[in-house]
C-alpha cells in the first residue's frame, strides 16, 4: 500500500524556523516533523509519494530514495496551488492502487487512530478542537459517515476537525474543484463532492498535535516530553 505525504508547503506562520529548510525538516524534540510521521506510518505502506515544493532538494537529501524502510518517490509541485492539486499531480502514482494513505508532513499523530484507518478502503481522521476555525471541519452522519466537510468556515457546523489524515481511492480523481479566493484548489473541497457519492468513516483521533506557530513546537515538545520522561 502506497502513502502520500504532502510537504511542499513553505510554512509562513513558523517563520523564522522555515526561512532556512522546509516545515517537515523543522525539529521537534530534535527530530524533523517528517520522521515522526514516518514513524507512525503502518507496515502495510512499502512506498511513500512525497509532494515536494519549497527547498525540495532539502527533502530530497534527507529522505533519499528510501528512508526508515520505505521506498520513497518524489512529485514536485512547483507552485503552491493548494491541497486538491497537490494531490491531482500524485495521480499518476495511484490509479493502479486499490487505496492509498494520504497524510500532510505537518503534524504529530498517534500510531494506533492511523493503523485503524488503513483497515478501511476509505477513512478519514478528526479529532475534537475548542475552535475549529482553522482546519477543515466535519459534520458526521448517523452512520458515523462523512456528512459534509468545509475548509476553515466562519461558522462552523461543528466541533469536529479533520486531522489531514485520509484513506482514499482512486475514485477520488474524478472530482474537480474550483479555484477558492485564495488563489488554491482544495482537498477538502474534493471530498465534499465525493462523499456525495461515497460514504468514508470517521474516526476519532487518539492523538494529534497540530503544527503551525512557533510555540506549537514548544508545547509538542511539553506534551511529548512527557509521554516519554
Amino acid at each position: 500500500m502506497k502513502a502520500v505525504i504532502f510537504a511542499a508547503g513553505e510554512g509562513k506562520r513558523l517563520h523564522p524556523l522555515t526561512l532556512d529548510r522546509p516545515k517537515p525538516l523543522v525539529r521537534v524534540l530534535g527530530k524533523p516533523l517528517i520522521a515522526h510521521i514516518w514513524e507512525i506510518l503502518p507496515k502495510i505502506i512499502d512506498e511513500v509519494v512525497v509532494v515536494v515544493g519549497y527547498k525540495s532538494e532539502m527533502m530530497r537529501a534527507f529522505l533519499g530514495n528510501e528512508f526508515m524502510g520505505k521506498r520513497v518517490t518524489y512529485v514536485e509541485q512547483k507552485e503552491p496551488l493548494g491541497t486538491a492539486h497537490a494531490l491531482k499531480i500524485c495521480r499518476p502514482h495511484l490509479l493502479e492502487e486499490k487505496r492509498f494513505l494520504l497524510m500532510y508532513a505537518d503534524d504529530v499523530h498517534g500510531k494506533t487512530a492511523v493503523a485503524k484507518c488503513v483497515e478501511h478502503d476509505t477513512a478519514i481522521l478528526v479529532s475534537f478542537v475548542d475552535d475549529p476555525r482553522d482546519f477543515g471541519v466535519v459534520v458526521v452522519n448517523e452512520d458515523g459517515t462523512i456528512k459534509n466537510i468545509e475548509e476553515k468556515p466562519a461558522n462552523p457546523k461543528s466541533n469536529l476537525a479533520a486531522t489531514g489524515v485520509y484513506v482514499l481511492t482512486p475514485k477520488i480523481f474524478d472530482y474537480d474543484v474550483s479555484k477558492t479566493h485564495m488563489g488554491e484548489y482544495y482537498l477538502t473541497d474534493m471530498i465534499e463532492r465525493y462523499v456525495r457519492d461515497h460514504h468514508i468513516p470517521v474516526i476519532e483521533s487518539d492523538f494529534w498535535i497540530p503544527i503551525a506557530y512557533p510555540h506549537d513546537i514548544k508545547r509538542a515538545e511539553e506534551i511529548l516530553s512527557n509521554l516519554n520522561p
